[in-house]
């Protein structure tokens, strides 16, 4: 039997209440709209924007082309073995909870691999998060960032937002000159970046030069070694940053699974440094920044790592044939070291990037000095060196 309310019947209904007009409503709203609005630091105002590589279908858009490559982002052109894929198949019914916010399981997992201790490593929002992070713990207004002057486009974005004033050095034969920077360090210094291969030039600096760098820097200094293409790095003299942890207590370096293990859209990175440093660091993780499909995409792919790097094998092959193609056009391109090839093109870059892109192949210049061009397939690979000796031809023919 019912036993709640009983409906009220039309005839015992309480009269409607009018409600009063908001004649002014409108008004008011386009009076706020020319009120002056809320403005954004000074420092932010004047921050350029982080620009990714133009896609595929942007290029096809704009230069109405039927099809496309996107050779512009250092991504692996491999999908996600089948393991990986079918583990994050079953993570996404989990989606509706929060994952681990610290990532512990991958935390210990990474420790083990590489024979540290857990409060060794941190873990963040793809390596580049930990970078924001780091400038945000380590700098501040009044403080100074150094970096290479040709390096990773984030750190003087990452720099600027924490308010800090960055220090860089010009590349010497598109390295970065560490002895240079290590002349150019003030004491308002608190943080050194250093990519290493370095992008987007794709070079290396050796353990000696290194060394003879950390010699230099003060203490209190900490210096960040962001080794994104450590797995493509095929030069013995190119230092393992992990290996001078215990050597260089103010070092930290940085990894990631974007790259080597096919992993960008999940923003999976981590850090290796004494554990003071990362606990520090850990105090600017956003909550839950590092995703629950992540972390198990991170794990699972630990689990075939070996069938992972030798995929990173196969590139570091195609990128050796890539680079002798890119010299034999005449393009003085220096050895690479990570999973693209820089092409030093000077004023050329930005005409030369338009027109590879109308033949269908989008690459990555940086206005008035280069392209850097990521290592795809064989079949991509070949698509982009005939486009770039075409391009090279008719610009011939033209100064002809």
């Amino acid at each position: 039997m019912f036993t709640g309310h009983s409906p009220i019947a039309p005839h015992e209904r309480p009269p409607a209440v009018a409600l009063p007009v908001m004649c002014n409503a409108i008004p008011a709203i386009a009076v706020c709209q020319d009120r002056q609005m809320p403005n954004a630091r000074s420092t932010i105002q004047g921050l350029p924007a982080y620009k990714p590589g133009k896609s595929a279908e942007v290029a096809m858009a704009e230069h109405d082309i039927a099809s496309a490559i996107k050779i512009a982002s250092n991504e692996t052109p491999y999908s996600p073995l089948p393991s990986v894929g079918a583990a994050i198949g079953v993570a996404a019914f989990t989606i509706n909870r929060y994952a681990d916010h610290r990532a512990s399981e991958l935390r210990a997992r990474l420790a083990q691999r590489l024979g540290v201790e857990p409060n060794w490593v941190g873990v963040g929002c793809g390596s580049v998060g930990l970078l924001q992070q780091l400038c945000l713990t380590y700098a501040g207004p009044g403080d100074a960032v150094a970096f290479g002057g040709l390096s990773f486009e984030a750190y003087p974005i990452f720099t600027q937002i924490a308010g800090a004033t960055a220090i860089t050095v010009p590349n010497r034969n598109e390295i970065i000159d560490l002895d240079a920077l290590a002349v150019a360090i003030t004491p308002a210094t608190k943080l050194v970046l250093l990519a290493n291969p370095n992008n987007p030039t794709g070079t290396t600096f050796d353990v000696a030069t290194l060394t003879r760098f950390m010699a230099a820097v003060p203490a209190d200094v900490l210096v960040v070694l962001d080794e994104a293409y450590h797995e493509f790095v095929t030069d013995e003299a190119t230092p393992n940053g992990v290996e001078l942890l215990e050597q260089y207590p103010n070092l930290a370096v940085l990894r990631t699974f974007s790259k080597a293990y096919g992993l960008a859209g999940l923003r999976i990175g981590y850090m290796i440094a004494r554990p003071d440093i990362v606990a520090e660091v850990d105090k600017t993780l956003i909550p839950f920044a590092v995703n629950a499909l992540g972390q198990t995409a991170a794990l699972a792919s630990l689990n075939v790592e070996t069938e992972l790097l030798k995929r990173c094998h196969d590139i570091c092959l195609e990128r050796t044939r890539v680079l002798g193609a890119v010299r034999g056009l005449g393009i003085p391109a220096p050895d690479a070291q990570a999973n693209f090839v820089w092409m030093p093109v000077g004023e050329r870059a930005s005409s030369l990037t338009t027109e590879l892109e109308k033949l269908g192949v989008v690459t990555r210049p940086f206005a008035g000095i280069g392209v850097r061009v990521t290592v795809s397939t064989p079949v991509e690979n070949n698509l982009f060196l005939t486009a770039l000796a075409a391009v090279l031809r008719s610009s011939e023919t033209r100064a002809s």
